[in-house]
């Protein structure tokens, strides 16, 4: 009778801590009220010990979260180096071919050094560790009737949305599963154009007396009066209350094709190894963007580099720019990455100063009270000798490194040809800071003369603009010209180059362009090569050193006496060769080295070009998107190649597991 009397705790008695790996878990508190949260695919680790548990989540959620769970698919670390651990005084670890054994269900925890099964937690929640007998991950799966199959027909069942109770209720007819099929296909095959295009979906009047719908809504009317298929069940003829047209349903359908795209790039890319690219820049609504590219040599030597995502980073303040007049010379506006475009830009104002000031002017006279306040503010900061002399400045610094910029640009790159440009503006900065100061003065003087702009005097007290002379520091204009902007500015792009162009990774990218086949493979230095492979510890050991050397004889010998390797035009090529005459199975250890080499990024300008397309996708009259939309609606734009691989019944498959639909199919 006890437990019938004793349902409510003691109020004096202080309610217990629910935890995620406590003892006092939420899953031993049935009247624990358990908050209701939104599951995202992608904030789920891949990791099952990082995961909670599924009886953490309320109830109402659970099928979901098992949904998400099933669908992320078995954690397979194969290249993980597992940890040994003493058992009956011998060392054991996990073996990773038992993967390729029990593929379908085994999975591997790296935070708990234990195997678990995929989606469940009957598996015993801590996992499984016992590697000396493994024979019991057999024994586990047992009979057609055993537990492990029945919990796995229940998964499948799951996914599979036919057999659900909603499903077995609706009694859903054969000629209603193939009306939702084709709306679904016809709402896909508009979302795909729409995608490729980097298009907006939606308008500004959607209602049905508009006269303009928004792109999605006509792209679905073409697609009706071409097809009376379409027609008879899509827009005007499809229940009111299932049209796939919604908002919500057009993100879905878009989230699921960027989920295929991803899994493909995880596909290719395997078990290589890979490189990550990130760069920031600013979108349309002036949020910083961190773009994500993946780098590695796929199973045919190419060198491949995929976009994988943007992640919004930090917010920055609004600043307008606005436009000059129409002239052959045009102001070019600098990107926000590329520092060559800085380079154009402040070369094109120093050579049109004199017409931009003359722009200004006429706007300060006609524009509205607020662009004359604007362009006010302008003028006064034009004429004044400092911001000459910065724009001189940092035209004359960057110009020093624009051919440094230009190469590492280029999608080829001679390793060789960039780290001899990076000593060069490193030389060429110094004899600046050195040896220029005084010819560099006089050619701002001269500028200022030319403009009429006042010149102030060196050995003057330097008094900054807008301050009084009480308040400024006592510092003469020479020092705060020369040390403060001229040595500071200089000192500054110094060790910005030393910093990206160290010693170990300058003698990382010499030891790299051994293997350039140019010239017979004139550069090629066994030494080097083997001191390259000695910075990759995790990835060569000892023995493979020793064989490295010896087979880097006989690899060398074989390229020059072959044509068709010592006529290969770089690295990549070389490669590429390789792989189609099959020698990199005879040289695995140098082969495996080239694609290491091949790995490492000189540039970023696939990076750049995905910021280019961010701003295509979004565009002014887009500048309200979503992160996770604009992520989905980029990885399909520039991926597109990928896109065009993935079939409309991927993408209906995937878009019908994400949740429980009201149709099926």
């Amino acid at each position: 009778m006890e437990k019938f009397l004793s349902r409510t705790q003691n109020p004096k008695r202080p309610l217990p801590i629910i935890g995620k790996t406590g003892s006092t878990a939420a899953s031993n508190q049935p009247h624990a009220k358990r908050t209701r949260v939104d599951i995202d695919p992608d904030d789920v680790p891949s990791d099952p010990g990082l995961r909670r548990r599924i009886t953490e989540y309320d109830p109402n959620d659970q099928d979901r979260v098992r949904r998400v769970y099933l669908q992320k698919g078995p954690c397979q670390p194969v290249n993980h180096n597992f940890p040994q651990t003493t058992i009956n005084g011998r060392l054991r670890r996990f073996n990773p071919s038992w993967f390729v054994k029990y593929r379908p269900w085994l999975e591997y925890s790296i935070a708990k050094d234990a195997a678990t099964r995929k989606g469940a937690e009957t598996f015993t929640y801590e996992g499984f560790r016992n590697w000396k007998k493994c024979e019991k991950l057999g024994s586990h799966v047992g009979g057609p009737t055993s537990a492990h199959n029945k919990a796995r027909e229940k998964a499948d069942n799951l996914l599979n949305q036919k057999q659900s109770i909603q499903t077995s209720l609706s009694r859903q007819t054969d000629r209603s599963r193939l009306e939702y099929r084709t709306r679904l296909n016809a709402s896909v095959e508009a979302i795909r154009f729409l995608l490729r295009q980097g298009l907006a979906f939606r308008g500004h009047d959607e209602s049905l007396n508009s006269q303009n719908q928004g792109n999605f809504l006509e792209f679905l009317k073409v697609l009706s009066n071409n097809s009376n298929n379409i027609k008879d069940v899509m827009l005007k003829n499809a229940p009111e209350n299932h049209k796939l047209t919604s908002p919500d349903i057009q993100k879905d359908i878009v989230r699921a094709c960027a989920v295929e795209i991803s899994n493909l790039i995880i596909s290719e890319l395997g078990d290589a190894c890979f490189a990550i690219l990130v760069d920031e820049s600013r979108d349309m609504s002036y949020k910083e963007q961190m773009a994500i590219v993946l780098r590695y040599v796929d199973t045919g030597g190419r060198v491949v580099e995929r976009f994988f995502g943007v992640v919004h980073h930090l917010k920055l303040v609004k600043i307008n720019s606005g436009k000059g007049l129409n002239q052959e010379l045009v102001l070019k506006r600098p990107g926000d990455t590329r520092w060559s475009s800085h380079y154009n830009a402040l070369v094109n104002l120093v050579v049109m100063y004199a017409s931009v000031v003359e722009v200004t002017e006429t706007i300060q006279e006609s524009a509205y009270a607020e662009k004359r306040a604007e362009a006010t503010a302008i003028l006064i900061q034009m004429r004044c000798f400092e911001f000459v002399f910065c724009l001189h400045l940092m035209r004359a610094v960057l110009g020093l490194t624009f051919e440094l910029s230009q190469a590492l640009q280029k999608r080829e790159q001679d390793i060789v040809n960039a780290i001899e440009l990076v000593r060069i503006a490193k030389l060429r900065l110094q004899e600046m800071r050195i040896d220029e100061w005084d010819s560099f003065l006089d050619e701002v003087s001269s500028f200022c003369t030319k403009l009429e702009i006042d010149i102030p005097k060196m050995d003057d007290r330097f008094v900054p603009q807008g301050r009084s002379r009480r308040n400024s520091q006592d510092i003469t204009n020479l020092h705060h010209y020369r040390v403060e902007l001229f040595y500071t500015v200089i000192d500054m792009q110094l060790q910005e180059l030393n910093n990206r162009f160290n010693e170990a990774n300058t003698e990382l990218l010499l030891c790299a362009s051994c293997f350039n086949p140019r010239d017979c493979f004139s550069t090629f230095d066994i030494n080097k090569l083997v001191r390259l492979a000695e910075l990759y510890s995790n990835d060569f050991s000892a023995c493979e050193l020793v064989m490295l050397r010896n087979q880097l004889v006989t690899y060398i010998i074989d390229m020059r006496s072959n044509i068709e390797f010592s006529s290969a035009k770089g690295i990549t090529e070389l490669v590429q060769r390789m792989v189609e005459k099959r020698t990199d199975g005879i040289y695995p250890l140098v082969y495996r080295l080239l694609k290491l080499i091949l790995t490492l990024p000189i540039a970023t300008a696939s990076v750049e070009r995905a910021f280019s397309a961010m701003n295509i996708v979004k565009c002014k009259l887009r500048n309200k998107m979503g992160d996770q939309w604009l992520n989905d609606c980029l990885l399909t734009y520039i991926e597109s190649e990928l896109f065009e691989l993935i079939d409309n019944d991927i993408v209906i498959e995937r878009f019908q597991n994400m949740s429980t639909r009201r149709g099926q199919l």
